[in-house]
């Protein structure tokens, strides 16, 4: 911040005598503040507290989060960071250099719209090496998530947070209403049961039953909707069109 100070004097009573005027600067000491007070300073209420986390050379650490991870940034190449072989929600870091003396971050961002940054900083024996992320939804305690978490929205849900996507999940599942009576299926010990249709904020949430009451076991692998004609006349094209579905909730 500069301040200005001007003095300025009088003529005096003869004419051709004049005064110059002076001008005088006072300096004060600078505050970092490179914008001149133009914008607002980001406060510590803003800010998202990081996680702190140890990595090493020899040795790997996991972190296990509550969904899926859609993003990973590493700040800088000291650093190694992949999802673990056969999962979607486990992420092994390690450092790529002995011995790095610079302290580096990590963010991530899951499939439930949440995210999570941490400082990482080397260490000879980590002191951790599995951590398991809080899961707000089911920890049990809502003030253990920090008043100032928002929501990532994904691009495939719009404008919908993908956390009350998944609160309606459960809840559907939860409530266990069955609102339609008159639409299933059952062949070979198989019966899949349509209990419900809701909507919001035009997405649709389908409550399905799959009961499996013959003598081989399975594991539902996928599931995929199709929107077919209902009659095909002779000599026509069939048009199929295959829906994925957004979010799935297998229980």
């Amino acid at each position: 911040m500069i301040l200005l100070a001007f003095v300025v004097s009088a003529f005096t009573a003869n004419a051709q005598e004049k005064t110059t005027d002076t001008v005088a600067v006072q300096t004060m000491p600078s505050t970092g503040d490179y914008y001149r007070g133009y914008t607002r300073p980001l406060t510590f209420n803003r800010m998202i507290p990081p996680y702190a986390l140890e990595v090493t050379f020899n040795k790997t650490v996991h972190v296990i989060f509550p969904s899926a991870i859609r993003y990973v940034d590493l700040g800088s190449a000291d650093l190694m960071a992949a999802k673990a072989d056969g999962t979607e929600n486990v992420l092994r870091v390690k450092a790529a250099l002995r011995d790095f003396s610079q302290e580096s971050n990590l963010a991530v961002i899951t499939e439930d719209g949440a995210y999570y940054a941490f400082n990482v900083k080397y260490a000879d024996e980590p002191v951790k090496l599995s951590v398991e992320m809080t899961d707000f939804l089911h920890d049990g305690e809502a003030v253990n998530r920090p008043n100032n978490a928002l929501q990532v929205y994904m691009q495939e849900l719009g404008q919908e947070s993908p956390l009350l996507v998944r609160l309606i999940m459960q809840s559907i599942y939860k409530n266990n209403d069955r609102e339609i009576k008159h639409i299933g299926c059952k062949r070979f010990g198989i019966q899949h049961t349509l209990k419900g249709i809701y909507t919001h904020n035009g997405l649709l949430y389908f409550h399905l039953q799959l009961k499996n009451s013959s003598n081989v076991p399975f594991n539902v692998d996928f599931i995929t909707f199709k929107i077919v004609d209902k009659q095909v006349a002779k000599r026509t094209a069939i048009q199929e069109q295959v829906l994925w579905p957004l979010r799935a909730t297998i229980i």
